[in-house]
């Protein structure tokens, strides 16, 4: 399905929670055990500083935090990424590819491997190219159990380049692209198999910032992309009720891709890739608070939190809070 028209979004914004069939049967999310795993890479963008973004979450208090909600939360762990100044981008159209490879392909391992033992895989990055890590992950656990997964990509960008098409070759800029089944051979193939999603559970919220190349194939693609305008004329809460109906269209749930950058620059400073006029705090919120609510969350990653542009650590302070909604926080 191409991008809707206003007209058809319209039409489309009447929620009814869809009774789906699902065969995985899990553990509500509150009943799971709570796995952190930190992936500090920044080889996916030109700016430096996303690999230090797990340890603002942590130094934030996220794991004690989720204690609080009544979480058992498991000892983190880190899935181990190169320094930039140790490696060399030898492929300009698809820079570190290598590297980023093999920390995607021992991350997807271990988002599989917790999803087996009945954990909840939260994950922290980072920047965005670490998402065809982690879903790859999700996607494989429900392959092998004749089963597919939804996907929320919540981004000021539609990060659908692929090599030769992306003006900078910068991967964090592909990762949606990759897990659709397009570009790179290695990339897509990740756990052996590819697509990851299927274009109609996809719902790409919040994007106002795409390259020239990149509009044709969002446009061409078949996935929901809520903009910026979708979200200003019909509320966060009808796009949320439309995006869970997307992702749980005949699935056994979905995951979340929180790339920070989707929310306003006043709300979360500390990102690299700054679009003026994004999701509000409370609007992000509302969004996290009816993923919640869904229950049919499988995994979480945030992404692209950079504390050396931050301010005193607000954005992993927001962050974290943002987290602990689509964990199930509430106000009362």
């Amino acid at each position: 399905m191409a991008l809707p028209c206003h007209g058809e979004l319209r039409c489309l914004l009447t929620y009814k929670h869809l009774a789906v069939d699902r065969t995985i049967t899990m553990k509500k999310v509150t009943e799971r055990e709570v796995r952190i795993i930190g992936v500090p890479l920044d080889l996916g963008a030109s700016r430096r500083g996303t690999d230090v973004g797990p340890s603002a979450l942590r130094i934030a208090g996220l794991g004690a935090q989720l204690r609080r909600l009544g979480y058992s939360v498991a000892r983190e762990e880190d899935i181990p990424a190169p320094a930039m100044e140790t490696r060399t981008a030898e492929d300009v159209k698809a820079r570190f590819k290598p590297q980023i490879l093999e920390v995607c392909t021992q991350l997807a391992a271990e988002v599989k491997r917790h999803l087996e033992e009945g954990a909840f895989p939260l994950v922290l990055g980072g920047d965005h190219s670490i998402a065809m890590g982690t879903f790859a992950g999700t996607a494989s656990y429900c392959r092998d159990r004749k089963q597919s997964a939804g996907l929320i990509w919540f981004d000021a960008h539609g990060d659908m380049n692929v090599p030769g098409v992306s003006p900078s070759g910068n991967i964090h800029g592909m990762p949606l692209a990759h897990l659709l089944g397009k570009g790179d051979d290695d990339l897509k193939n990740i756990e052996g198999f590819s697509p990851k999603v299927k274009p109609e559970n996809v719902a790409l919220i919040g994007i106002r910032d795409i390259d020239a190349g990149e509009r044709k194939i969002i446009r061409e693609s078949g996935i929901h992309a809520f903009t910026m305008r979708e979200i200003d004329e019909h509320g966060m809460a009808a796009v949320a009720r439309r995006a869970l109906e997307i992702v749980n269209d005949g699935t056994a749930g979905f995951h979340i891709s929180f790339d920070v950058d989707g929310c306003d620059p006043t709300v979360i400073p500390g990102s690299g890739t700054l679009v003026p006029g994004g999701v509000s705090y409370r609007e992000a919120h509302l969004l996290m608070e009816y993923c919640a609510d869904d229950g049919g969350l499988l995994s979480m990653e945030v992404v692209e939190l950079n504390p050396f542009l931050d301010e005193g650590n607000v954005s992993a302070e927001r962050a974290l809070q943002l987290i602990l909604s689509a964990m199930g926080k509430s106000i009362l």
